[in-house]
């Protein structure tokens, strides 16, 4: 499979800058790979494709709100600052992504807050548009993450053109967020209700949770022709004695195994044992799946609806099939299905 192969015509109105008014009320699409049918839903009826001690596996990463805006000394120049990840607690040093990068230099200090006692001084270029910053904050540690928190946005993926809202703070983090780590939110989650996860659980569903937090290397573009010779950012993912038992049952008696949401999909390959059973891990994965892929673990998953090309696209191609999603895209754009982080759902079985 080459890059080419992932490319279709999304239009820009497809692209949801708003999430459903009810979050189980978003469309869902099912995807029957044995008999090769596409049904139109709504995301509540998934209740009827699960039986008792069929197992759905949950992402339970909690995204921190990673967007601050500062100030850049002398010119007083406005600064994104995108929070990727803690290096040293100590010493405050963290990655992030600077925006304009072209006016940020090593040494260059930043001041956040009204009251600027928030300072950042770079001091390292990492990548093109990466710094790596430490922060200078009198106060303990857990005053400055407070502060971070206080001063941060929920950090919106680039396509939503508008600023954050109040209520971008709840529905950009699935009901479940317990483990805070993400720079984005496990987007297919972001779909389930209190009430629907109550009677998924009256059903007799079994639920496990693991944790991947998610970074932005989600959402990198492909640049090369030939897939194999792509590289996934590392992301962080803890799959726990207590997930791995209730999934390892799940498969030993022939249950659905759901995998909700790529980020899931992609912990739980990253711990595969030799028998196809799933093991514990802590640890980082740059798995980056793509077809041909035989899965050993879920055997369903839920996803929302990818951009053309994206790493995203080609998990799900992997897993239903190329020509089947092929097919299932066309359809989605026809029947204007929301796509992306706030957008519809598909799920396949």
């Amino acid at each position: 499979m080459k890059l080419s192969h992932f490319s279709f015509d999304l239009p820009q109105d497809l692209l949801a800058e708003y999430p459903s008014e009810n979050r189980d009320e978003a469309r869902l699409m099912v995807l029957n790979r044995k008999d090769q049918t596409i049904e139109h839903k709504q995301f509540k009826d998934l209740i009827d494709y699960f039986e008792p001690n069929d197992v759905m596996v949950l992402n339970n990463t909690k995204v921190f709100p990673a967007r601050l805006y500062g100030n850049k000394e002398k010119t007083g120049a406005r600064i994104e600052v995108f929070l990727l990840r803690e290096l040293n607690s100590e010493t405050r040093l963290w990655d992030v992504l600077v925006d304009p990068a072209r006016k940020i230099r090593i040494g260059n200090k930043l001041y956040f807050g009204d009251d600027e006692s928030l300072v950042a001084e770079v001091i390292d270029n990492t990548t093109s548009r990466g710094r790596t910053l430490r922060f200078l904050y009198d106060g303990s540690y857990d005053e400055f993450r407070q502060k971070l928190t206080d001063l941060g946005e929920t950090p919106l993926p680039k396509y939503i053109k508008r600023d954050a809202e109040p209520e971008d703070e709840e529905r950009y983090q699935t009901i479940y967020a317990k483990n805070e780590g993400a720079v984005a939110a496990p987007t297919a989650g972001l779909h389930f209700s209190k009430h629907l996860m109550k009677r998924l659980e009256i059903k007799g569903v079994d639920f496990a949770e693991i944790t991947l937090h998610v970074g932005l290397g989600t959402f990198n573009p492909v640049e090369v022709e030939d897939l194999s010779k792509h590289k996934m950012d590392s992301e962080e993912a803890y799959i726990t004695a207590r997930a791995t038992e209730t999934i390892n049952n799940g498969i030993a008696n022939k249950q659905r195994i759901c995998a909700v949401g790529t980020t899931v999909m992609r912990a739980l390959e990253s711990s595969v044992s030799s028998d196809n059973t799933l093991n514990e891990f802590r640890g980082w994965t740059n798995k980056f799946i793509f077809p041909p892929y035989d899965f050993s673990i879920a055997n369903s998953m839920i996803t929302n609806f990818h951009t053309p090309k994206s790493t995203l696209l080609m998990m799900v191609s992997a897993f239903a099939g190329h020509d089947f999603i092929k097919e299932a895209y066309e359809e989605a754009v026809k029947e204007k299905y929301q796509f992306y982080s706030y957008g519809d759902a598909m799920l396949i079985i």
